[in-house]
């Protein structure tokens, strides 16, 4: 790829159009064209109910309530047609199949081709032409010009994780859609548990997919174009299997967290797994064995050294290779820990390496061995609620990860180290970070998957606003800065603290029990009055430990007041994905409510030293009535806790099934993660979101506090009575 040049806007985004992901070529005239209804579209020969044909009708009907009818005679006329061979792409010698992909897309004012070399490259050219469509004062425009395009990389993959949840089938459907006009080919789908295994109905959830759904899922996506390429954690993050009794016997040294593999029925029971899906997915060329962080490979054997975890490891990748290309399947791993470079020789060449990373000695063997790679990048790993998309001054306890730069970096760079088949955007659930915050991310895998190195990433997160909530939306950069503030600081603002329920993890990889502490997220209940005299050591108010943090939030809550009018404002003018906007409006609103919270803590902490200054005095009654105030402020907030949180449940829930919900009798069985320490894996149900503020405890400290006001109205009455007979 040459030496990093920071790219310049491109001349079709400054022309005012949109497309994600940018063309390879793009040949621009002077003139924009009105498009309107007098336009007809020729299906040239291809069936008019091919999805190129349905995406093109209902689009124009859905984005721009505009009606075209097909026909022949005609001047203003879009015409579309497959021709081999069009369209010639570059380095044809690596991934000749990328060719299929490649479209011609030619605008005049009388005529629009749609030319693709395949029906997937047809149907890749009508998303550009459909993103092409640009609103002007009541018109719909185009650019005259030429585009020829093709994509730089054969596999452009996004990951669905349903680690922590399980989207409903209409969400699953809406998010292929979607992905299918940002031209991405693959996803990986971390099914989990969220999937039946009729050989071991145990494993699945309740009310996990079926068969027949899991197929119509796949069924959906391949008439896209897209691949949903199943995903299966195994033998480590096995706990949604090893969680269960029945399979007590092939824990990895007892733990949940890993299979044993030095015991054939583990190899039985995933293999069983693998089988069960592969029936579920027919028409997928691909299958990922997720071989990452298996940490005590071989840990059964004597002598047990990286040599023998490393070897170990190898040994299950070439079972399980050997398993699925007997039955039709691409395998895909993740070539890591503790695979040792000098044994990269012993696996496969034809398996794909889903995570190329910085180890060079690794991509070295590798490329030497002829393994293709995926460029992997995060786009969400461990943040609570939103993504850390953007460059942010931040304070915290580690350096925070900028998502973007990193997507533009890895697939445009770095990635050119090895010898890359495609890309993967990874979207972990360990945080239960709602889908619709993922968008941003995918389609910044989108872009640089197809054309890496270009455009600029700010165009690319201004051309994502555009074409995913429409053209009417204004402000929404600052929604999404605005929320990452928000959600850095909803997660810095807790105290960690180690917890005493769950105890210490199983380990990592430098062993057993090693480095694996588990922390709750905490702050303090404020101080109780001490009777007689109600003193007590302020904790929010000035002068207090967390005097700051209580400034910090009466900030938020200023820009949390913006974003939420920023959101609401765009509720009306968004004419694609209005659910994205309920979705990031609750988390504005769940911050708003952390922010008042902690402001709240600081009012009650004023009432209760205005409650000292009376009794000061001495004025019992009006200190009564600052104990009072004190205790009605505890419970607005807990109400508003409930409120806030029922709120986004509700919106939460339009998308997904409810998290840990119980289905035909059959109960969600909840057991923690050996090794982990899963954000989202914390409670059975969504209300891990609100376990630091239930943490608190400022219920029982209502009780405390109920207890100290009926003890000071006795106090307050004997000193009544004898000031009555001092005046008497």
């Amino acid at each position: 790829m040459g030496e990093y040049v920071e790219p310049l806007p491109t001349p079709l985004f400054l022309r005012g159009y949109s497309v994600i992901p940018t063309p390879q070529k793009v040949e621009l005239m002077e003139r924009d064209i009105e498009f309107n209804d007098s336009w007809i579209y020729e299906a040239c020969n291809i069936d008019e109910n091919h999805i190129a044909v349905r995406f093109l009708l209902e689009d124009l009907k859905n984005f721009y309530s505009l009606e075209i009818k097909p026909g022949s005679r005609n001047k203003k006329v879009i015409r579309l047609l497959v021709k081999s061979g069009t369209v010639k792409i570059n380095n044809p010698e690596r991934d000749p199949e990328r060719e299929k992909q490649a479209y011609r897309l030619e605008i005049t004012s009388d005529s629009i081709e749609v030319i693709g070399n395949s029906e997937q490259g047809l149907f890749y050219g009508i998303q550009t032409f459909l993103q092409l469509l640009k609103p002007n004062q009541g018109k719909l425009m185009l650019p005259e010009c030429i585009i020829e395009d093709w994509p730089t990389f054969l596999l452009r993959f996004i990951h669905w994780d349903m680690k922590h949840h399980q989207d409903r089938i209409e969400t699953l459907k809406r998010y292929l859609d979607w992905a299918a006009r940002f031209k991405i080919n693959m996803i990986g789908f971390e099914l989990e548990d969220k999937f039946e295994y009729p050989s071991h109905p145990i494993i699945g959830a309740p009310g996990a997919f079926t068969t027949e759904e899991l197929q119509e899922i796949v069924n959906y996506g391949l008439e896209r174009y897209i691949q949903v390429v199943p995903q299966i954690q195994a033998p480590a993050h096995f706990a949604y299997v090893l969680k269960h009794p029945e399979f007590a016997h092939l824990r990895e040294d007892g733990n949940n967290y890993e299979a044993c593999l030095c015991n054939e029925k583990t190899y039985e029971l995933i293999f069983s797994m693998y089988e069960d899906v592969i029936k579920a997915t027919k028409g997928v060329e691909y299958f990922f064995v997720s071989t990452d962080e298996v940490y005590y490979a071989g840990i059964c054997k004597s002598p047990y050294n990286p040599e023998v975890r490393s070897l170990t490891w190898v040994e299950f990748v070439r079972k399980a290779y050997d398993f699925l290309t007997s039955r039709g399947r691409k395998v895909l791993i993740w070539a890591e820990y503790p695979l040792l470079p000098k044994h990269v020789s012993l696996l496969p060449s034809d398996i794909i390496d889903g995570v190329l990373g910085d180890d060079l000695e690794m991509i070295k063997e590798e490329n030497k061995h002829g393994i293709r790679q995926l460029a992997y990048v995060p786009i969400q790993g461990a943040e609570f609620l939103f993504p850390n998309y953007f460059p942010l001054e931040e304070e915290g306890r580690y350096p925070l990860p900028e998502r973007l730069k990193e997507v533009f970096k890895t697939i445009s760079i770095d990635a050119w180290l090895g010898n890359p088949l495609g890309v993967y955007g990874a979207a972990w659930d360990d945080s239960g970070l709602h889908n619709e915050t993922f968008w941003l991310g995918w389609a910044a895998i989108a872009e640089y998957g197809w054309t890496p190195g270009t455009p600029p990433i700010e165009q690319m997160v201004v051309e994502f606003m555009n074409i995913y909530y429409g053209p009417y939306v204004t402000n929404m950069v600052d929604v999404y800065i605005g929320l990452q503030r928000q959600a850095r600081f909803f997660e810095s603002s807790w105290d960690r603290v180690v917890s005493r329920e769950r105890g210490p993890g199983y380990g990592n990889s430098e062993g057993p029990g090693i480095g694996i502490v588990r922390y709750d997220y905490t702050l303090p209940k404020p101080p109780l009055p001490v009777l007689p005299g109600l003193e007590f050591m302020p904790v929010y108010s000035d002068g207090g430990k967390y005097a700051t943090l209580v400034e910090k939030a009466k900030k938020m809550l200023i820009e949390n007041n913006r974003i939420t009018h920023i959101i609401l404002e765009n509720m009306p003018r968004a004419n694609r994905n209005k659910y994205n906007l309920e979705v990031l409006l609750s988390l504005a609103k769940f911050v708003a409510h952390h922010c008042r919270m902690i402001i709240t803590m600081k009012e009650i902490e004023d009432a209760l030293g205005a409650a000292r200054e009376a009794a000061r005095r001495p004025d019992p009654q009006r200190a009564i009535e600052y104990l009072n105030r004190a205790y009605k402020l505890a419970s607005l907030i807990i109400a508003e806790r409930y409120r806030v949180f029922n709120f986004l449940k509700n919106i939460w829930e339009k998308s997904r099934y409810p998290k840990g919900r119980e289905v035909g009798g059959k109960k969600f069985y909840h057991v923690l993660d050996d090794t982990k320490d899963h954000w989202a894996d914390r409670r059975p149900d969504l209300t891990y979101l609100i376990a630091p503020e239930e943490s608190i405890g400022l219920e029982q400290w209502m009780k405390d506090l109920k207890l100290i006001i009926e003890n000071y109205k006795e106090i307050a009455k004997e000193y009544q009575k004898r000031l009555s007979k001092r005046l008497s």
